[in-house]
């Protein structure tokens, strides 16, 4: 079937709509601070946003252990709620029963502050049949299509279109989804996902030739498995997914973020620091470490901790993003943060989304030296950094200006931290335990960002 599209709608960003009103807390950050001590790393709201979908593919309860307390987690909840599964929350712990869907449907009013929401539409279209997923808007950081999500799903047999902003999908009544061999255009992470959540309700066989590697991939595999799936290939870029009539409940830890910890040891490098990470997973950090180790720092780990140790001002180190297990577009940002006041010049290259340098903009406001050509930033470390007010235009970046404020002269003012809040829980908490001194500043009634 064609796809069309009717009257797509204004696009949002992905990361806030213009004109909403948004809360305008910030963070003040007196620089010049050593940290040391032991940090406890939070779940990954990467892979816990498609774990959270994956309820949807059954009517047993999903119990889920180390679900981060993020703003895009409590969003994906609010709509799974009026899809009609039963969800109960006590800390870090939740359960989800999705033994009645009422709605199979995505609103636009939730999808424009949360491009995951389309992660819905693999696994309502597996058990349900149907599902009706508003379109994500564009991103702050580039763009991210899902064309590549309803191909795999036409060929998969879902007859879909795409009307008033909307995809509206269906199979024939009757009948499920059938197994393909399916080769993605791109390697994609969120297709990848929701491709294999829909394969594992699929009559038959289905290939995912060029899927994703990510350990959020992997970790979404190894709880499908948990639940009755046959998959083949986890950890590879080759998933083999038999499907079966039905999958039941199961219990599961969400994976620890890899790139909150990738922050903090930034944070630790750049500081001249002395940081434990405890919980997490030390090889889907590789490429990280590797480069860390190349700036001087002294980085050691077993199962699952890390410590990395800086007596020296950093070296610069160049960098190229990639997908996993390359170093990572999300780790970007903060290690650029660190090669502004690295010793030596570098050269940092974007080559997942095209619009990821808009951090840089700022941390020249904090005296960093970079110029940009392309997909290229070039960067000539400085002494010092001072401190400015600053604004935070994504998730990442958001993070970058963190560490950049750290090692600071003086107070950094960092604005619009909404950014901040879907991908890292209380960050000023955590810093502080380890001699930080960040603070955030609540909004006033009435204030926006």
């Amino acid at each position: 079937m064609r796809i069309t599209q009717e009257s797509a709608g204004a696009a949002g960003n992905g990361e806030g709509v213009a004109g909403e009103r948004l809360a305008a807390d910030h963070l003040e950050i007196e620089g010049g601070e050593r940290l040391a001590g032991e940090i406890t790393v939070s779940g990954a709201k990467n892979a816990a946003l498609p774990i959270l979908c994956a309820s949807l593919l059954t009517a047993e309860p999903l119990v889920l252990g180390n679900v981060p307390d993020l703003h895009d987690v409590r969003t994906m909840l609010t709509l799974l709620t009026r899809m009609g599964v039963k969800v109960e929350r006590k800390g870090e712990a939740v359960t989800l029963d999705a033994s009645q869907i009422t709605e199979p449907a995505a609103p636009y009013e939730l999808v424009k502050t949360m491009r995951a929401s389309i992660l819905v539409l693999g696994p309502l279209l597996a058990r349900c049949g149907e599902a009706r997923v508003s379109l994500p808007g564009g991103c702050a950081i580039g763009a991210r299509p899902v064309d590549q999500h309803i191909k795999g799903l036409q060929k998969m047999g879902a007859e879909i279109m795409l009307t008033h902003g909307d995809i509206v999908a269906g199979v024939a009544r009757g009948s499920r989804l059938r197994g393909e061999t399916l080769v993605t255009d791109m390697i994609t992470v969120t297709g990848t996902e929701n491709l294999l959540m829909a394969a594992t309700l699929a009559d038959g066989v289905t290939v995912l030739a060029n899927a994703a590697r990510e350990p959020e991939v992997t970790d979404l595999a190894n709880l499908l498995v948990k639940m009755g799936a046959k998959i083949e290939g986890i950890g590879t870029d080759r998933l083999v997914v038999t499907g079966v009539a039905r999958l039941h409940g199961a219990t599961h830890d969400v994976v620890p973020d890899r790139i909150e910890a990738g922050t903090f040891l930034c944070a630790a490098v750049a500081t001249r620091g002395d940081i434990t990470l405890r919980r997490v997973v030390p090889g889907t950090l590789d490429a990280v470490i590797e480069k860390l180790r190349e700036t001087g720092a002294n980085v050691t780990g077993g199962a699952d901790w890390l410590r990395v140790r800086m007596d020296r001002r950093a070296r610069a180190v160049s960098f190229r993003t990639s997908e996993y297990p390359a170093f990572p577009t999300d780790m970007q940002a903060q290690f650029m943060a660190l090669n502004c006041i690295a010793e030596g010049a570098s050269q940092v290259v974007e080559t997942i989304f095209e619009n990821r340098f808009m951090h840089v903009q700022e941390l020249t406001r904090l005296g960093a030296n970079i110029g940009i050509e392309g997909n290229t930033a070039r960067i000539s470390g400085v002494d010092r950094l001072s401190g400015a007010h600053v604004m935070a235009t994504d998730l990442r970046a958001s993070a970058s200006l963190i560490v950049a404020g750290l090692t600071a002269e003086g107070r950094t003012l960092v604005d619009r931290i909404h950014h901040l809040d879907r991908g890292y829980h209380r960050i000023e908490a955590k810093l502080c335990a380890v001699g930080a001194r960040i603070r955030r500043v609540e909004a006033r009634q009435g204030e926006i960002a």
